[in-house]
């Protein structure tokens, strides 16, 4: 039986450990229990480094409660004898910083995946050196990684297949109400304090996940841009709070209108970074790395109520956001398919979930009641930190990815179309997959 290709998973935005390795004694200051904000603020002079010096923050493991049964899945699934273990490794790093940063350590830990495989027997045995190459997991923003690695790497990406679960490669609303408010679901933890939001605001990755699918912004008045990587489209709030950063924490003693013009270039700055980051995934192309649709299984979540779509109101002439819970929609059930789409997995609407390097008929759907009757922890899981956090937990999610890394539809496996896709259109990563029609 041929061999399955080692594993790298790509856990989502704020789901790695953190530790401060300036202490003689290393100290975490980001787990699943202890959230430090001011501890992982970053600096509004240099974006790279911490707000409170001295310290050196560095990623230290992937949440054990998010991850691990997924890490172990693969490794027992995909395994065929004890004796030849699929190596699945999980890719813990800094959710702080720009992509592009995290994308260029990706690249070297795959290489380091592929040296290490090379080291074991029966890969060996199998002129794995040949042509090595890893598979890649990712959740939630892990996804959007994993895309930015590729268009990077073009041909010299050495992928087989790709796996995503929940990956908003068009955005999710809650980013930026993460950045307006400090409170937001993004799924890997409890929705948070407002204490999050001066953190929040100097979080590039966060903007790496604003919307872009058609409808995510609603301007009530036509002055308004609907675009959120327009600095104009926001409330004055987040250049004021970069301000007083700047004030508080800045290295140079400035006046005020000095303070709020830095403020508003550090705003753009973030602002464009990641607009430039989507323009990227836009216009990837998976031949470019010598993939095909049949390569990359992505998987949605659907039937969970999901803000869909951002009011922006216009106040004294100024842009000011509805932050109403009249946004949040499900509508996985309606008769029409195009307000089916007005559905998502709690934290990524469907439109956000759809790449635009894959067509709508490569999706594959997964709703909240996949969880089986026995996936009790999960389901207790699922309630703290929403459908969208808990994907990877999802046992059919699982089964979903081992039978497309093995290349065959493993038992009791299915998934369900996007909306308005007919049955003979259907075209899944995974041949032979059973279509679910609800």
């Amino acid at each position: 039986m041929a061999l399955c290709n080692p594993v790298v998973v790509v856990p989502g935005i704020t789901a790695s450990r953190l530790r401060d390795e300036y202490p003689a004694s290393p100290e975490i200051v980001w787990n699943a229990l202890k959230k430090d904000f001011r501890r992982v603020s970053l600096h509004p002079d240099d974006i790279r480094y911490e707000l409170i010096e001295p310290a050196r923050v560095r990623p230290d493991a992937a949440f054990t409660v998010v991850y691990e049964d997924l890490l172990e899945e693969l490794r027992y699934n995909l395994s065929d004898a004890e004796d030849r273990p699929v190596p699945v490794y999980p890719f813990a790093y800094d959710w702080r910083q720009p992509l592009e940063t995290t994308e260029a350590l990706l690249a070297r830990f795959i290489d380091e995946v592929i040296d290490r495989t090379k080291l074991l027997g029966h890969y060996h045995r199998a002129d794995y050196a040949d042509e090595p190459k890893v598979d890649l997991v990712g959740h939630s923003m892990g996804g959007l990684i994993i895309a930015g690695y590729l268009a990077n790497a073009g041909p010299d990406a050495r992928v087989g297949k790709v796996a995503t679960l929940g990956s908003p490669f068009r955005g999710s609303l809650e980013a930026p109400l993460k950045i307006t408010t400090g409170t937001a679901d993004l799924g890997e933890s409890e929705p948070s304090a407002s204490r999050e939001r001066e953190a929040a605001r100097l979080t590039p990755a966060l903007y790496y996940l604003l919307p872009n699918f058609d409808g995510a912004v609603d301007p009530q008045d036509p002055g308004i841009p609907a675009d959120l990587f327009n600095s104009n489209a926001w409330q004055e709030s987040v250049v004021d709070t970069l301000a007083s950063f700047i004030k508080n924490h800045g290295v140079e003693r400035t006046n005020r209108g000095e303070r709020v013009t830095r403020a508003a270039e550090l705003f753009d700055t973030l602002l464009q970074s990641a607009k430039s980051h989507r323009r990227k995934l836009e216009t990837l192309n998976l031949s470019d790395c010598r993939l095909t649709a049949d390569d990359w299984l992505c998987i949605a979540g659907v039937d969970a109520e999901t803000r869909v779509t951002l009011k922006v109101e216009s106040h004294y002439n100024k842009p000011l956001f509805d932050l109403t819970n009249d946004d949040r929609k499900n509508q996985w059930q309606s008769k029409d398919d195009n307000a089916r789409f007005l559905t998502g997995d709690g934290t990524v609407p469907l439109r956000g979930a759809q790449p635009a390097f894959l067509d709508d008929v490569c999706l594959v759907c997964v709703r909240p009641k996949d969880f089986g009757y026995w996936e009790v922890k999960d389901r207790v899981l699922q309630r703290a930190s929403g459908f969208h956090g808990m994907l990877p937990n999802l046992n059919l999610a699982h089964r979903l990815i081992v039978s497309h890394f093995r290349g065959r539809a493993q038992k009791g496996t299915w998934g369900r179309a996007a909306p308005s896709v007919r049955p003979s259109a259907w075209k899944p990563a995974i041949s032979g997959l059973t279509r679910k029609d609800d």
